[in-house]
């Protein structure tokens, strides 16, 4: 099953009693011409969505256009996949049709989002919502158990986003030629001083490569109490000393000695494979054992957490505000989250994303899709995994990337 009308119980009635009043939010963002799910499946049908999605992993745009498949044949909706390269493309559209006063028939019904953009966003009122509450698959959301589904790096969605994938730093190594990876930072700069050269992260603004620096900036710092609030100008220099004298001392030992750094982390991953450096990483949990399953990884490799901790969130899709097809993003969205969507997509062998669904609360037919995946030979347990490190504010990651290119970009 996947709409559920029926089923939306405790939790639905209080997203909406919580978000169809608005947020504090003012004209556009604060329509909702959409008043129910059933509603918007009767205005769904003939509608072209266009989905704004990062485009840089194949895996990705597959699952999309399986996606767009089923929409077109249960709803009578053509997804169009239109790929980014980076998330601010598709941001600044939809601003330049707010300063130009297109309220409505805009190129841009659904985007993937979270972080510094949908921040964005959200300040700027490009948000069309909120539509949380109408979505019939946040029956098997729990926020209680997944705070992060109604927070993204510390600004309350407020039912502008639906949660579509949770995501947790994880690193990588080949056991065949590392067989104990380091997992403290000391650890990591002794290891990379005895074996120069093997090891590397993508080069910021990539999300990877920035979400390095805020792990690592985490994990160096005493508190991380400044983090949780926009940053603070005049004491931004000594929060982060310990990261760039942390960096300034890695570099010479990193692959080519610090001067050049992957684009992505899909070329740190090619690097791993072509035995080029011994560590990689990824914001999936489950994405070596997709890589393994797919020929893009050996066998050997195997995935490994930082002690303490790793940085931890969750991504979303949202519709704009002037989008031309709001009744189709809202019935994609919810497919989306619908159990047999997000176990497809769990699945290391298609993509490896973890679901934000709580298993325990689906029907046992529904249940079963995830009992039946396979957890893949580099996927860790949720314990070994361990705890999950709170985004910082979006205004770290804007100053982390722009301080990080001034000391070490090419």
């Amino acid at each position: 099953m996947i709409l559920r009308p029926t089923r939306r119980g405790v939790l639905l009635g209080g997203l909406a009693a919580a978000f169809a009043g608005g947020s504090g939010l003012s004209g556009a963002l604060a329509d909702v011409p959409v008043e129910s799910f059933e509603a918007a499946l009767a205005q769904a049908r003939g509608q072209t969505v266009y989905f704004n999605a990062w485009g840089g992993d194949q895996r990705i745009n597959d699952y999309i256009a399986w996606a767009g498949g089923e929409l077109a044949a249960r709803f009578g909706i053509t997804l169009k996949h239109v790929k980014l390269s980076d998330t601010a493309e598709a941001v600044n559209r939809v601003l330049a049709g707010k300063i130009a006063g297109q309220n409505d028939g805009g190129g841009i019904d659904l985007i993937w989002i979270n972080g510094e953009n949908f921040a964005a966003m959200k300040a700027k009122g490009l948000l069309h919502g909120p539509i949380l509450h109408l979505l019939p698959n946040m029956h098997f959301v729990d926020p209680k158990r997944k705070p992060t589904v109604l927070v993204d790096f510390t600004i309350p969605t407020d039912g502008y986003e639906s949660p579509w994938g949770m995501a947790q730093l994880v690193f990588f190594h080949d056991s065949a030629r590392l067989p104990e990876p380091p997992r403290t930072l000391a650890d990591l700069l002794d290891w990379a001083r005895r074996n120069p050269g093997r090891f590397t992260y993508p080069a910021p603004p990539d999300f990877i490569g920035s979400t390095v620096l805020k792990q690592f900036l985490l994990m160096s710092s005493e508190s991380r109490a400044p983090f949780d609030w926009p940053i603070e100008v005049a004491r931004f220099d000594t929060v982060t000393a310990p990261l760039w004298d942390y960096l300034a001392e890695l570099a010479p030992n990193l692959w080519r000695r610090g001067r050049n750094y992957p684009a992505n982390s899909a070329a740190l991953r090619q690097l791993l494979a072509d035995a080029e450096v011994d560590i990689s990483m990824a914001f999936n949990p489950g994405d070596a054992s997709s890589a393994i399953a797919q020929g893009l990884l050996p066998r050997s490799v195997r995935s490994f957490v930082l002690d303490g901790g790793s940085i931890g969130n969750t991504h979303f899709v949202a519709v704009p505000f002037n989008a031309n097809a709001k009744a189709g993003a809202i019935v994609a969205a919810n497919f989306l989250l619908s159990p047999e969507a997000q176990a497809r997509k769990q699945n290391p062998e298609i993509w490896g994303d973890p679901t934000v669904l709580e298993v325990d609360l689906l029907d046992p037919p529904e249940r079963a899709l995830f009992d039946a995946l396979p957890l893949g030979v580099a996927t860790l347990s949720p314990q070994e995994l361990g705890p999950v490190l709170p985004e910082p504010h979006p205004s770290w990651m804007t100053a982390l990337e722009q301080r990080w290119v001034q000391l070490f970009g090419s």
